[in-house]
């Protein structure tokens, strides 16, 4: 047992402290921006599966009744290969750790969940207050678009169940048809790809465990790579120029072409609509995103590794 959890030690630290800055530093993310998502989550998935693994064989070693529920349907020679009979000091110091961080993590994910949909409804109402009154024998129900009367262009999408997507009057007004088209293409792409549980997750683990990179940075790339999904599924429907102009057009209050640190963003997305990076080629594309699929596996072979070698 101590090999085991001193791969899964070494798995954890691997993928949460060098691998994230070496992606980060990486060109084909801002290519392939949703193969990087999956590379970002099945790195965060195998650190959260070496925690949770090395969790369950440090609790077995250090309590009984947990080793006897655990290893209930194995045969003794299993039992005997973990060599669960006596738990060093440090296996119960890292077990005390692995748990206060597994509730610590529980707890981060439920504060962010609870204020997501505090957020979400309290936008709910303030859109409700804004948007016109519809004719009296019309259904209460927005639908899935809403016009709210605004002098400033925008659009953005209200995750939910359905979600909701919110246009302005000005937008409507500043947009040509084939714009509003790629605008909410952009969004109807969020939707569909349910980005908010990715931005919900980052984020709890970002506030949960700031000093840990994996995390930080996965926060940080989640927000771009989001935009950069997005980006590429209007553009794909409606033309790179199409969204980019679209995008001008409804970030040129905000200073989409300036330079500061908030808008910086918006005017990477324009520079890359107007100049598309080339594309990896479908083989490579699958061949990274099986890789990274395998990923995770790793912490699962290393703790099934005793038991799969002691059976006949």
């Amino acid at each position: 047992m101590t090999y085991c959890l001193l791969l899964l030690s070494v798995v954890a630290v691997t993928a949460a402290v060098p691998v994230p800055r070496l992606l980060t530093r990486a060109k084909w993310p801002e290519r392939e921006p949703v193969v990087a998502l999956w590379v970002w989550q099945c790195l965060v998935a195998t650190v959260l599966l070496c925690c949770v693994t090395a969790l369950a064989l440090g609790a077995a070693a250090v309590f009984g009744t947990v080793r006897a529920q655990l290893f209930a349907p194995a045969p003794p020679a299993v039992t005997a290969a973990y060599d669960l009979s006596h738990a060093s000091p440090w296996t119960t110091v890292l077990t005390v750790l692995l748990a206060c961080g597994a509730a610590w993590t529980t707890a981060m994910l439920a504060r962010e969940l609870v204020e997501a949909r505090r957020r979400r409804a309290g936008a709910r109402a303030h859109l409700r207050d804004r948007a016109p009154d519809l004719p009296a024998g019309l259904p209460e129900g927005r639908g899935p678009l809403l016009v709210l009367e605004e002098e400033y262009p925008d659009a953005w999408w209200m995750p939910g169940s359905p979600p909701q997507l919110i246009v302005t009057t000005g937008a409507l007004q500043r947009l040509t048809d084939h714009q509003l088209d790629a605008v909410l293409t952009h969004e109807r792409g969020h939707a569909r790809a349910r980005h908010d549980w990715l931005l919900h997750l980052s984020a709890a683990l970002a506030a949960g465990f700031p000093r840990v990179p994996l995390f930080a940075h996965f926060c940080e790339q989640t927000h771009r790579l989001v935009e950069l999904s997005a980006d590429d599924t209007a553009s794909r429907r409606c033309g790179h120029l199409t969204t980019a102009l679209a995008l001008i057009e409804l970030n040129q209050h905000r200073g989409v072409l300036s330079c500061s640190s908030s808008h910086r963003l918006l005017g990477e997305r324009v520079d890359r609509l107007l100049e598309p990076p080339p594309r990896l080629d479908r083989r490579h594309r699958a061949l990274t995103t099986a890789a990274a699929a395998l990923v995770p596996l790793v912490p699962l072979l290393i703790t099934f590794a005793p038991g799969l070698t002691a059976l006949p």
